[in-house]
């Protein structure tokens, strides 16, 4: 293994082992299906119709292909902490640092992204309780739980996924019941695909653009490769849940949309308002506003979570390799980084008053400033996959377990659907200002890296 990546000895202060595979397994899916299944997906019906089952069908695939990457990584280098580090190997310690730095960026700002999201739904059934004191007691709580151990956010994890599976599975079932006729005095619905406008109302366009805004609902099956850090094995871990748990989570999208489309007229969905919950109201369940709220606000919950524990372990390592502070390396007693949960939760509390202050305008920048960065991470580890195999190749080593699919040649396709990605979002009116926020975030983390290299050689010399 390539000795740069190697992590870093932490001595006393190392993370425990505490996950089971249950615990990884639930976080896995949990990290994919989230509010932008049951919310976002409204848009991309609105602007496709009945065929984004096509696009949730690409964008799924493109997952799957960059699951398959990282996992072969992290079986062939099962040392490795998070799956930002395979950057370093690939790519060089400039790589390791801007995407890890990116990547905690990217979840900090998820986590009051996420409390607000909270909060709003929270609003409906407490109305008289003001949003400050409701996105400030989500963070409290969700502190709480990440400081107790990891053990702890796997079972709220575990809990907050089995919610949503279990939710998706029911809809999947009544709704696949409903449009073959099986449930109500009704024929079969799926004339529904064909009877508004044919099966490409828009034409097969909006169907590759609205992959774009898709790939940021289905991302974070990555967060595996973190969790399983604290597994007893974790490249095994990492295996099973690429080879299994990310072909039944594209399940869950694909069949969810096609029923959706099939029970209810695409031209009836409005962006902004659940499908869902209007599906479960033409198929007349009841309190179906009020059931899907439950869900929702789980998706969020089990998301906030996910933040807090993702962003904490990323500057943990970080913090290890030095490109952190070294005070954030420490751990509790319960072999948490206790400083870095914290550090978390006072940036997700800054952004909720900053929120309460300028509602509008905080809750569109921290949308913004997450943008396209998670395009940009994974074109990194696709990049990096590609050079550690090609350098195993040439080194004359096999790679073992788990092997990306027909490469190189799956591999250069999802870095360069990837690249389409970050071109339509440049070239979408929508999109741009994400897109050049993110260019703008990547070029301060590479920046950084140059400043810091420049002490460091200072310090040496002097």
């Amino acid at each position: 293994m390539n000795s740069q990546v190697a992590s870093p000895d932490a001595g006393e202060h190392s993370l425990s082992r505490s996950l089971r595979p249950r615990h990884v397994t639930m976080i896995t899916i949990g990290g994919i299906i989230g509010a932008g299944l049951f919310v976002s997906s409204s848009a991309a019906i609105a602007a496709v119709g009945p065929a984004v089952v096509i696009s949730y069908a690409l964008t799924g695939t493109l997952v799957l292909l960059v699951m398959r990457m990282l996992g072969e990584m992290a079986v062939a280098m099962p040392e490795v902490r998070s799956f930002t580090e395979f950057a370093r190997a690939g790519l060089g310690e400039w790589a390791g640092f801007a995407v890890g730095w990116l990547y905690w960026y990217f979840w900090v700002i998820v986590i009051p992204v996420e409390a607000i999201a909270g909060a709003v739904i929270l609003r409906q059934w407490l109305p008289g309780v003001s949003m400050l004191v409701m996105g400030t007691g989500l963070m409290a709580v969700l502190t709480a739980v990440n400081l107790m151990s990891a053990r702890s956010y796997g079972e709220f994890e575990f809990w907050f996924s089995s919610v949503k599976v279990s939710a998706i599975i029911a809809f999947i079932a009544y709704a696949a019941a409903y449009a073959f006729g099986l449930v109500g005095p009704h024929t079969p619905t799926f004339g529904n695909l064909t009877a508004h406008g044919g099966f490409l109302p828009l034409g097969p366009v909006p169907v590759l653009a609205t992959v774009t805004t898709v790939f940021f609902s289905m991302m974070g099956a990555e967060i595996v490769t973190i969790a399983a850090a604290e597994s007893p094995e974790p490249a095994r871990a990492v295996a099973r849940m690429v080879s299994t748990v990310v072909w039944r989570i594209l399940l869950f999208y694909v069949a969810s949309m096609l029923l959706i489309v099939c029970v209810v007229p695409w031209n009836l969905v409005r962006p902004g308002f659940s499908p869902f919950t209007l599906a479960l109201d033409t198929m007349q369940v009841p309190l179906a506003g009020s059931i899907m709220s439950v869900i929702i606000l789980t998706a969020v919950l089990s998301c906030l979570n996910s933040a807090f524990y993702i962003a904490s372990r990323v500057l943990f390592v970080l913090a290890g390799r030095g490109d952190a502070p070294r005070w954030l390396v420490k751990t509790n007693a319960r072999h948490v980084p206790a400083r870095s949960v914290l550090l978390g939760g006072l940036a997700g509390f800054a952004g909720i008053v900053a929120w309460q202050v300028a509602p509008n305008t905080i809750y569109t920048f921290l949308v913004n400033a997450s943008g396209a960065l998670i395009v940009f991470i994974y074109m990194a580890i696709a990049i990096s996959q590609i050079r550690l195999r090609f350098g195993r190749q040439r080194a004359g080593v096999g790679t073992a377990g788990l092997r990306m699919w027909l490469f190189p040649w799956a591999s250069y396709l999802a870095v360069t659907a990837m690249a389409a990605v970050l071109v339509a979002m440049a070239c979408s009116p929508a999109l741009q200002t994400q897109f050049w926020v993110s260019v703008l975030s990547v070029a301060v983390a590479l920046l950084a890296y140059a400043l810091r290299r420049r002490l460091v050689a200072a310090r040496q010399s002097a």
